[in-house]
């Protein structure tokens, strides 16, 4: 007798869907246990694969990382720069944009914990540290930098040093990012991230934009 099961075995999988798989379970491990304390075995058992079958797609841990940032990070950033460089509407409008979107996209997801992990052991891993500069923070600086360079060029913007501010319009962001992922839990009210954005892009914009021309006496 034939056994029904015998032309289909139970745990076949997609070949093509294997890596996407194994990089959805590696960010899910990454951001809860961190990046030392992550095990390849434990990332090949939560995508239902073997270990060996892990090393076919992925040469070991950092290789591993650097694809999770890769697949969840650069399509948003290359995202954002076509916005940056096709946006018709004002400095202001696009400002909201890109940081609404980028809380969307990032800051309100897991994907966040990618950057408290950088943040709490980028000292213990150079390497990484070098590459997550390289690849995800200095485009996202130069983002920045660019779109407030758009805003003082259309006259929309003070003058202002585009690098210093772009650092300041950073943090408090990463701040409320940071938040949320470990500081919530010790306050007996969250911290509304919408409420904390409005405000932040309210006091952004009220110190950037020119002020308006009065009317003629």
């Amino acid at each position: 007798m034939n056994c029904p099961f015998s032309s289909k075995p139970r745990w076949a999988r997609r070949k093509e869907a294997r890596p996407q798989e194994l990089l959805a379970a590696a960010l899910d491990i990454f951001v809860e246990r961190g990046f030392a304390a992550t095990r390849l075995g434990d990332v090949a058992t939560r995508a239902g694969v073997s270990k060996g079958t892990l090393y076919l797609y992925f040469e070991n841990k950092e290789e591993l990382f650097k694809a999770v940032v890769r697949e969840n990070m650069l399509p948003i950033l290359d995202e954002a720069e076509d916005i940056i460089d096709s946006y018709g509407g004002s400095s202001a409008d696009l400002f909201r944009e890109l940081i609404l979107g980028w809380w969307e996209r990032i800051g309100a997801t897991k994907v966040a914990g990618i950057t408290k992990l950088m943040m709490a052991e980028s000292g213990n891993f150079p390497e990484l540290a070098t590459f997550y500069r390289e690849e995800v923070s200095a485009r996202g600086d130069a983002m920045i930098v660019r779109m407030l360079e758009r805003g003082v060029e259309r006259g929309e913007f003070r003058a202002i040093d585009v690098r210093q501010t772009a650092n300041v319009v950073i943090a408090p962001v990463i701040m409320l990012m940071m938040w949320q992922q470990a500081f919530n839990p010790c306050h007996a009210e969250p911290l509304d991230s919408a409420s904390y954005l409005e405000s932040f892009i309210d006091l952004c914009l009220n110190g950037l934009q020119m002020p308006p021309h009065p009317a003629p006496a």
